[in-house]
This record gives structure tokens, C-alpha cells and sequence, in this order.
């Protein structure tokens, strides 16, 4: 039996990619899940179908995380439909990769309001709700170990990512709420085929640089997750799971 039944989550950014194999993989376990997304509804709602299909529970909801009001939306959403908030992945992000050139205000403003910005403000509101057990999972990445060339906003960004969650795993710890992120590296999802990155040769001299030799896929990262929304990483909060196939 799953030790998961009967719990609520709030996935962001699930319309598709790491977000959607995270809804999915919860849910296969039991859980209640909110699919947020910020402008693909049918892609929500594929995901739902997909659950529901499958036997689980879950509800489309729209909202932009980096705007309070919409963010409070989400929150409000799982508790109306669900009655309860147990788990958060702060999933919701944008990348673009850039040389020093090239960067922008407004490519700036983007990142930070969607990738740092909307973590906080989903967090805020959902705390609200989370009490003894309660388990957040941010997804940041790899870049923040490797800084690749070209990455300066969106790397930034995912330091932040790492050093809020140590931070709220010390301000939650003590109300039983942990706190912890996950590190992907590739993963081949719509946006990084999209990017131009699967294929490329930064992802092949990522696959020669890693000791099991492969990109990640977006299940790889869902398992991750899954763990550690679950009580047997009860004693893991603050932690930093690098999850790039053994790339450092």
C-alpha cells in the first residue's frame, strides 16, 4: 500500500515535462493533485485526464505564480477541491540561455519573477495550510553546480532556488514541515527539445561527462520527488538532491 493515500499536493508548472511526470508519479501513489499551469490548459488537462484515466484524483487550475493574488488562487483551489494541503513542488519555471551580451531587463525581470519570485509567494500561501508531515520539494538544476556559459540570469536564479530552501527548511522545521530541493540536469522535455538543447553538442559533452552515460528523462526526476514526499525521508530536509546522472 502506498504511503502517500489520502494526501493533497500542489504540483506548479505541470502542464507538461519534469511538472506533468511529477503529477502523474504522486498521484500513482495515492495522492490528491492540483495541476497548475500558467497558459497551457489543455496541456492540464491532458495531465488530469491522464490521472483520472489512471484511477487517481486530480483538477486542472490555472495561475500564474509570480503574481500573490494567483498564487493564493492555487492554494485556495487545492483546499476547496481537496480540503487539505499536504505536499508543494515548486516546479513552475523559464529558462534562456544567453551570453552577457545579450541579457535584458526584461529577460531578468522573467526569470526572477517566475523561477525565485513565484516560489516564495506559492510557498507563502501554502504554508497557510501545512502543518506536522508536510513536505516541500523546489526543482532548481544542475546549473547551479556547473554554471554553464550563457546561463548567468537563469543559473542565478536557480542559486537562489537552493539557498531559500535551506532557508525555509530552518523557518519550517520547527512547525514539522521539511524542505528540500531537487537538482535535475538534461532532462528531455518539450522545452529543452524546444531549446535546441537535445541534440546539441552541450548535451553531448554533458552525456560524455556523466557516469551513466545518458540525458534524464522526466520520470527520473518524478521518482525523486515522490521519495521525497513520502515519511521515509522524514530526517532529510535543507538537502540539495543533485540529480544530473552522476555529474558534478
Amino acid at each position: 500500500m502506498s504511503k502517500l493515500i489520502g494526501k493533497v499536493a500542489i504540483v506548479t508548472g505541470a502542464s507538461k515535462g519534469i511538472g506533468a511526470a511529477i503529477a502523474k508519479a504522486l498521484s500513482a501513489e495515492g495522492v490528491s493533485v492540483v495541476v497548475n499551469y500558467a497558459s497551457s490548459k489543455s496541456g492540464a488537462d491532458a495531465v488530469v485526464t491522464a490521472i483520472v484515466k489512471a484511477g487517481g484524483k486530480a483538477v486542472a487550475v490555472g495561475g500564474d505564480v509570480s503574481k500573490a493574488t494567483e498564487a493564493q488562487g492555487i492554494v485556495d483551489a487545492a483546499i476547496r477541491h481537496f480540503g487539505q494541503l499536504d505536499i508543494l513542488v515548486n516546479n513552475s519555471g523559464v529558462f534562456k540561455f544567453a551570453p552577457i551580451e545579450a541579457i535584458t531587463e526584461a529577460d531578468f525581470h522573467q526569470h526572477f519573477n517566475v523561477n525565485v519570485l513565484g516560489l516564495l509567494l506559492t510557498t507563502q500561501a501554502a504554508v497557510k495550510h501545512m502543518g506536522e508531515g508536510g513536505s516541500i520539494i523546489n526543482i532548481s538544476s544542475g546549473v547551479s553546480r556547473i554554471t554553464p556559459p550563457g546561463s548567468a540570469v537563469y543559473t542565478g536564479t536557480k542559486c537562489a532556488v537552493d539557498g531559500i530552501t535551506g532557508v525555509f527548511a530552518r523557518e519550517l522545521g520547527p512547525r514539522g514541515i521539511r524542505v528540500n530541493v531537487v537538482n535535475p540536469g538534461m532532462v528531455e522535455t518539450e522545452g529543452s527539445i524546444s531549446a535546441g538543447f537535445i541534440g546539441s553538442d552541450f548535451e553531448k559533452q554533458l552525456i560524455a561527462q556523466a557516469p551513466l552515460g545518458r540525458t534524464g528523462m522526466p520520470d527520473d526526476i518524478a521518482d525523486i520527488v515522490v521519495f521525497l514526499a513520502t515519511n521515509e525521508a522524514r530526517w532529510l530536509t535543507g538537502e540539495q538532491l543533485l540529480a544530473t546522472g552522476g555529474i558534478r
